[in-house]
C-alpha cells in the first residue's frame, strides 16, 4: 500500500521543482513551497542535531580513542557514529553503499551486479517498511544514528563523499551484523550477472581467478572459567581476524545503563565484539550451513520484481539500468543451474538482527544474553561468552533452519516439501557449550565439536548441517595449549593468544625431511637442498622475528599450497591433508627448491630472518593500501593463520615489492578480566584514525607487532592523565 503513495509523493516533489525552475509572467516573485519546506526541515534538523550534541560528551584519550557518553542511549548512538565519521568517514560511506546496493553510484557500471544482489534481498521499500514496523525504542536509535551522520556532514562540508548526501533512519537496517562477510556475499556474482543479462565479458570478469594464498578469514575466541584462573575471575580473549582497519575501537555509555567497549564495524551503532561492566562477547565466523540453494521445478510460481539501479558514468553523470528479477517462496532466483533455475535462501530479518546486535551489549549475565539471542537473528557467527558471575559459554548461531538431514545442503537440493526449511531450531537444540567442567571454551572458526575438549558436543548428536568447516590448525593449537593449563591471568591469556607454535609445519616439515632423506645418494637435489633441509630439521616450529627457518618454511609452504590447491580441490580433500599425502613427495621437494630460488633471488640468500621479510606498513588511508619496500615498515613475527598461528598476519608480496606486507589477520585484540570491576588490555592495528596526518594514524603499530597490549581506559578514573580532548560533537 505504500508504493502508490511513494510514487505520488515523488511526482509532487518533481512538480514543485519544475514550478520553481519556470519563470512566472505577470506575477510578483513568490518563494517556492518546496524551498520553504527544505529550509524548514534544515532548521528542524539543525535544532535536533544541536540538542543531541549538547547531550553528548566525547572524550579522546591519548591513543585517540573515543569515549562517548550521552544522556540517553540515542544520544550515545548520535555521538558514537559522529566520532566514527571523524576517524574514517570514507569507510562508513563505503560500507553503506555496499549494504544499500548503491556502490555503482560511486564506482560505475561494473558494480551494478553487487548492487542488484543487495537490492534483491533488501529492497529499499522493504527497509522503509521495516523501520515503520520497528519498536519505538529502536526507531529512536536509528533516528539518532542518521542524525549523527548528517550532523557530521553538515559540520564538515568539505569532507569527500561518494554518493550519499543524506542518511535516513531506515538505512541502518541494511547492515545489521558486523561480520566481515555478510551472508549475501556468499551469493556468487558471476552467475547472477549471467542470469540477469550481463555482457559475457563483464560476467567473466566478476569471477576473479581464485587466489590459493588468500588469507583465511575468521577469528579466535577463548573464555576461561574462574576455576582455571589465578584469582578466580573469568577471562575472555577477543581476537578477530579481519582486514586491517575494518572496525573502530571505542566506548559508548549513557545514563540509561549502556556502557560498552570494543570494536564497532564502521558505520554501525553497536559494539560488535567487546564487553560491558558485566559480560563480554566475541564472535567468530561460523561453519554452520544456514544458506541453501534450491533447484526450482519449471512449474514453480515466480514473482517478477522490477529493480532500477543508478550508476556513475565516465563523464560523472548518473545513468540508470532496470532489471526484472525473479523471486520464489524459497528466495530470490540467483542463477541458472544445469537442472533449472536456482533460488538462494538466507536470513532476512533486519529488525530482529538489529535488535539482537544492540540489546546484547546491554545484557548483564548469560541468562539475559540468551534471552536476547532468542530473536534467532544471528546467522553468521559463533559466540564466546564470559561474565562477572563466572559464566562461560560457546554459543552456535541461532538462525539455524530445521532440515531433513538425509539431504546434503552443501549442494543445491531440489525444491519441495521434503527439502524445505521447517522453522528454526530451538536454542537448546544447538551444539552450545555452557559452563563445561574443564573450565574453558574456545573457537577458531573450527567446528563446535572441540569447543570444550572432551566435554564438547558430540558430532553424532547433531545434523550434518550444523558444521561444514571441521577442525583447523589453530583449533589444534588451542587444544594443545589449554588441555592441562591452569592459573590463567590476563598476561598468561595474552601469551596464549601469541603462542608462536606452528602446528601445521610441525606435521609437514618432518615429512619433507623424510622425503629428502629418501633421495638416492647421487640425486643432485641432495646437494642443492642440503643446507635448507638441515635448517628445517633442527627447527622448533616457532616463529620469531630473527627466525630463518620461519622464512624458509613459509616460502616453501606458500609454494606448496599454490602448487597443490587445484589437485586437492579435485580430490575433494582439505588442502593441508592433501599436502601430507605420501604420493606428493616430489611436489614437496620441488616446492622447497622453488622457495630457495625465490629467497636467493629476492634477498640474496635462502637464510633470511623472518622479520626482514614480514612487515607492517601503513602509508595512506586508502581502502586498497599501497606498499613500498623503500619506505618505513615494521617487522612482524607472526605468520598466516593457515599454519596454525593464533596471532594471524596475512601478508604477501605486492607489485614492485619483495617483502611481504600484511593486510589482514589480527586487527583488534583484547583480553578482558571480569572481577569486581572489569578491566582489559587491547590493541588495534595501526591506530584509531584513518587520516595519515593524525598522530593516531600509526601510533599503535609497534605495540601491535609485538603483542604489547595497552591498558583500556574503561572506568572514568582510568582516563585521568590520559585525556587529549573533551568536546560536544560539532559544537
Amino acid at each position: 500500500m505504500t508504493r502508490p503513495f511513494t510514487h505520488s509523493l515523488r511526482l509532487l516533489v518533481l512538480a514543485a521543482l519544475v514550478a520553481c525552475a519556470m519563470p512566472v509572467a505577470a506575477t510578483p516573485a513568490q518563494p517556492c513551497a518546496d524551498a520553504s519546506a527544505d529550509d524548514t526541515r534544515a532548521d528542524a534538523d539543525r535544532e535536533r542535531h544541536e540538542r543531541h550534541a549538547r547531550a553528548v560528551t566525547i572524550t579522546r584519550d591519548d591513543w585517540g580513542l573515543a569515549h562517548v557518553h550521552g544522556a540517553t542511549d540515542a544520544d550515545a548512538v548520535f555521538g558514537m557514529v559522529y566520532a566514527q565519521a571523524e576517524d574514517d568517514y570514507n569507510r562508513i560511506e563505503r560500507n553503506f553503499l555496499f549494504a544499500l546496493g548503491r556502490t555503482a553510484e560511486a564506482d560505475g557500471e561494473e558494480a551494478l551486479w553487487q548492487d542488484l544482489r543487495a537490492r534483491m534481498y533488501l529492497p529499499h521499500a522493504m527497509l522503509r517498511q521495516a523501520y515503520a514496523d520497528s519498536p519505538a525504542w529502536l526507531q529512536r536509535l536509528m533516528d539518532a544514528w542518521a542524525d549523527g551522520l548528517n550532523h557530521y556532514l553538515a559540520t564538515h562540508p568539505d569532507v569527500p563523499r561518494l554518493a550519499i548526501e543524506r542518511y535516513e533512519p531506515w538505512m541502518a537496517l541494511s547492515f545489521t551484523e558486523g561480520s566481515i562477510g555478510g551472508d549475501i556475499e556468499r551469493v556468487p556474482l558471476r552467475a547472477l550477472a549471467e542470469l540477469y543479462g550481463a555482457d559475457p565479458r563483464v560476467a567473466l570478469a566478476l569471477r576473479a581467478p581464485a587466489d590459493p594464498l588468500r588469507e583465511p578469514t575468521g577469528s579466535n575466541g577463548i573464555a576461561i572459567a574462574p576455576a582455571r584462573t589465578a584469582n578466580g575471575n573469568a577471562l575472555l580473549l577477543i581476537n578477530p581476524h579481519t582486514s586491517f582497519f575494518f572496525r573502530s575501537e571505542l566506548q559508548m555509555s549513557s545514563d540509561e545503563g549502556l556502557d560498552a567497549y570494543g570494536a564497532a564495524t564502521w558505520g554501525q551503532f553497536f559494539i560488535y565484539q567487546g564487553f560491558n561492566r558485566h559480560i563480554g562477547w566475541m564472535h567468530t565466523s561460523t561453519g554452520a550451513d544456514n544458506i541453501d540453494e534450491f533447484v526450482l521445478d519449471a512449474a514453480e510460481p515466480l514473482e517478477t520484481r522490477a529493480i532500477t539501479l543508478r550508476y556513475r558514468k565516465p563523464d560523472g553523470s548518473l545513468g540508470e539500468r532496470s532489471f526484472d528479477t525473479l523471486h520464489s517462496k524459497y528466495g530470490p532466483v540467483t542463477r541458472r543451474g544445469d537442472d533449472g533455475l536456482v533460488a538462494t535462501a538466507l536470513m532476512v530479518e533486519p529488525i530482529a538482527a538489529l535488535e539482537q546486535s544492540w540489546l546484547r551489549t546491554k545484557a548483564d549475565d548469560l541468562a539475559s544474553y540468551l534471552e536476547v539471542a532468542r530473536r534467532k537473528a544471528n546467522s553468521s557467527n559463533n559466540t564466546l561468552f564470559a561474565s562477572d558471575k563466572g559464566e562461560i559459554a560457546y554459543l552456535h548461531p541461532q538462525f539455524m533452519p530445521v532440515r531433513d538431514d538425509r539431504f546434503d545442503y552443501t549442494k543445491p537440493v531440489r525444491a519441495g516439501a521434503a527439502t524445505a526449511w521447517q522453522g528454526l531450531h530451538a536454542i537448546e537444540d544447538l551444539p552450545n557449550v555452557i559452563d563445561p567442567p574443564n573450565g574453558w571454551v574456545m573457537n577458531t572458526n573450527n567446528w563446535p565439536y572441540s569447543a570444550a575438549g572432551a566435554h564438547s558436543p558430540r558430532i553424532e548428536d547433531y545434523p550434518r548441517y550444523m558444521d561444514t568447516f571441521g577442525e583447523n590448525p589453530r583449533g589444534e593449537n588451542v587444544l594443545r595449549l589449554l588441555a592441562d593449563a591452569d592459573g590463567f591471568t590476563m598476561e598468561k591469556l595474552i601469551a596464549t593468544a601469541y603462542d608462536p607454535y606452528l602446528v601445521a609445519f610441525a606435521r609437514l616439515v618432518p615429512m619433507l625431511v623424510a622425503d629428502y632423506d629418501a633421495l638416492p645418494a647421487d640425486d643432485p637435489r641432495r646437494t642443492r637442498l642440503q643446507g635448507p633441509v638441515a635448517m628445517l630439521r633442527d627447527w622448533d616450529y616457532r616463529w620469531n622475528i630473527a627466525s630463518m627457518p620461519t622464512s624458509l618454511a613459509v616460502f616453501w609452504g606458500d609454494q606448496l599450497w599454490s602448487d597443490l590447491s587445484d589437485d586437492a580441490r579435485a580430490a575433494g580433500e582439505r588442502l593441508l591433508d592433501y599436502m601430507e599425502r605420501d604420493d606428493v613427495s616430489a611436489q614437496r621437494l620441488a616446492a622447497l627448491a622453488t622457495a630457495v630460488d625465490r629467497l636467493e633471488s629476492d634477498f640474496g640468500s635462502w637464510g633470511v630472518p623472518w622479520g626482514e621479510i614480514n612487515r607492517f606498513q601503513r602509508l595512506t588511508g586508502d581502502l586498497q593500501q599501497p606498499f613500498d619496500d623503500a619506505k618505513p615498515s615494521i617487522p612482524v613475527p607472526f605468520t598466516s593463520s593457515r599454519w596454525g598461528s593464533l596471532a594471524s598476519f596475512g601478508a604477501r608480496r605486492y607489485p614492485g615489492t619483495k617483502r611481504y606486507y600484511g593486510t589482514s589477520g589480527n586487527s583488534f585484540v583484547a583480553v578482558v578480566e571480569f572481577g569486581e570491576r572489569v578491566r582489559a588490555r587491547a590493541i588495534t592495528a595501526g591506530g584509531a584514525s584513518g587520516h595519515p596526518g593524525s598522530p593516531h594514524f600509526n601510533d599503535e603499530a609497534e605495540r601491535y607487532s609485538t603483542g604489547n597490549l595497552r591498558e583500556v581506559y574503561f572506568w572514568p578514573e582510568q582516563l585521568d592523565g590520559h585525556v587529549e580532548r573533551v568536546y560536544h560533537p560539532g559544537l
